[in-house]
């Protein structure tokens, strides 16, 4: 029979994660959505824009950049998905707990209605020193829940920081002044 002791331990270690997040700030839900880009090209009958160069989408304290942005919208025009690329996109947003959550992925999809953030291809998340890695991460900002998925022969790889664990760096040594040479004055020989 298996041991238990590698379950405990990554029962543990899925719980320090859970909870250093902490949900999205709800205020952000009230903002207004805020794209800017170098151009953009919209297709009105089929709902949807396409934007590129230096896109910035901003909703509250949700930030987004990216090199291509796709807005899908719904029938009644209302905006459901944002879905940007890059190399990487990025996203950050502060948490209730007042802590900032950054990610970066060649694609990120957010879903406004449902508020889930879905990173493909490299996808990397990070809050609190705590780190998850995989080709896939679906996180629900307001249920805190997060799926990673690894493609092929790759795993995912998630790095936490126990709770106590003091996050400031180590101060760096200070380096030793150097010594000028003594010049000998007027009159003095050298030795």
């Amino acid at each position: 029979m298996p041991s238990m002791k590698p379950i405990k331990l990554l029962l543990t270690a899925l719980l320090v994660i859970a909870s250093t997040s902490a949900p999205a700030l709800e205020s952000d839900t009230r903002e207004k959505v805020e794209i800017k880009a170098d151009k953009s090209k919209a297709d009105l009958p089929n709902g949807t824009i396409v934007y590129s160069g230096r896109v910035r989408i901003s909703q509250g304290t949700l930030l987004i950049n990216a090199d291509e942005l796709r807005v899908e919208a719904t029938d009644n025009k209302d905006v459901k998905v944002l879905v940007a690329t890059g190399t990487p996109a990025t996203y950050q947003q502060m948490m209730e707990n007042g802590k900032l959550a950054e990610a970066e992925a060649g694609e990120i999809r957010y879903s406004l209605q449902d508020r889930i953030l879905t990173l493909s291809h490299n996808a990397e998340m990070r809050q609190s020193g705590s780190l998850v890695k995989g080709d896939t991460i679906q996180y629900d900002l307001d249920q805190q829940k997060l799926l990673a998925e690894s493609s092929g022969d790759e795993q995912i790889t998630t790095i936490f920081l126990p709770a106590d664990a003091d996050l400031k760096p180590e101060p760096e040594p200070k380096p030793e002044p150097e010594q000028a040479p003594v010049e000998p004055k007027q009159g003095e020989q050298q030795p």
